[in-house]
């Protein structure tokens, strides 16, 4: 179930009561997988700061560790609720009235976010993990042990699990997402942010004006613009290059590129005319949706 929370156009989800992995049936009949538990694959280290911390603290610690998010905690180390940085990006705030971006900094963690904090237990098999995100939309979890918060699991961890496959389930253009946001290199940060969050879009493709792939900017990419900077700014001052891959490609192979250069997205484009528009784009979410999925018995093998 789903609440709005607001600062302007901010919205932070809100999911009641708070759910643990028990109870919830393995989505993935991969035995590999339900042999592989949430304690083999997450990050035993919680980062936080507590409800009362104003969202340009929150901004400065996402940028400094390098996260998407950030797990709000109280005194005891409890979690409470979880800020990213999709939440951090979204609405109106972004545009040149220095007022606004002043209240937004001002504001605290416990008004933007997602609350309460969705949980897993450690011991949980991984496809599990994979099942539940998908089933909320979400992209992490808090992993327990005994009730006690121990460390997070996310996208970019489960897809360890498909990278080391000795078999292809499937290649790129079965799962990738055929559309995207895009827009032209002219664009401003503060128009870019509106796209996104409008669409609910984690990334957002920069384009020539033929439709080339010049790079792309992610919600990360604007976490600077949080706490400092011009948003009129164009994408081009954040954008990093697109890294691409073939349709054809296997899953396999789209992991370990993502791995390897830790990021969340590849651009599938056409190998006979990379210059041309994109084909799509495949993320960490649609290989953890694969890795969800029953394996059918005519692909086993």
């Amino acid at each position: 179930m789903r609440a709005a929370g607001r600062f302007g156009k901010l919205r932070a989800r809100f999911y009641n009561p708070i759910l643990t992995a028990r109870g919830y049936p393995a989505a993935a009949q991969d035995d590999r997988m339900i042999a592989t538990r949430v304690r083999d694959l997450m990050r035993p280290i919680l980062i936080t700061c507590p409800p009362n911390m104003p969202l340009g603290g929150v901004a400065a610690i996402l940028t400094r560790q390098r996260v998407h998010a950030i797990i709000v905690a109280d005194a005891t180390g409890t979690p409470l609720g979880v800020v990213s940085d999709i939440d951090l990006i979204g609405g109106e705030w972004l545009g040149d009235d220095p007022a606004k971006l002043a209240e937004l900094r001002g504001k605290s963690a416990a008004q933007l976010m997602s609350s309460p904090a969705v949980t897993i237990d450690a011991a949980a098999p991984a496809s599990e993990a994979a099942a539940k995100m998908r089933q909320l939309h979400i992209h992490r979890l808090v992993v327990t042990d005994m009730e006690r918060a121990i460390g997070v699991i996310a996208v970019s961890d489960l897809i360890h699990g498909l990278a080391p496959r000795s078999r292809e389930r499937a290649v790129v253009a079965d799962v990738m997402a055929r559309g995207f946001v895009a827009c032209r290199a002219e664009t401003t940060i503060a128009a870019a942010a509106r796209a996104m969050s409008e669409r609910r879009s984690r990334a957002i493709v920069v384009v020539s004006g033929h439709g080339r792939p010049l790079g792309m900017v992610t919600g990360f990419d604007m976490l600077d613009y949080c706490d400092a900077g011009n948003p009129s700014d164009p994408v081009t001052r954040v954008m990093h290059p697109a890294l691409t891959i073939g349709p054809e490609a296997s899953l396999r192979v789209a992991a370990e590129k993502m791995r390897a250069n830790h990021v969340h997205r590849l651009v599938v484009v056409d190998p006979a005319d990379p210059e041309s528009v994109p084909l799509g784009l495949i993320s960490t979410s649609d290989l953890v949706a694969e890795l969800a999925t029953p394996v059918p018995a005519g692909r086993v093998g």
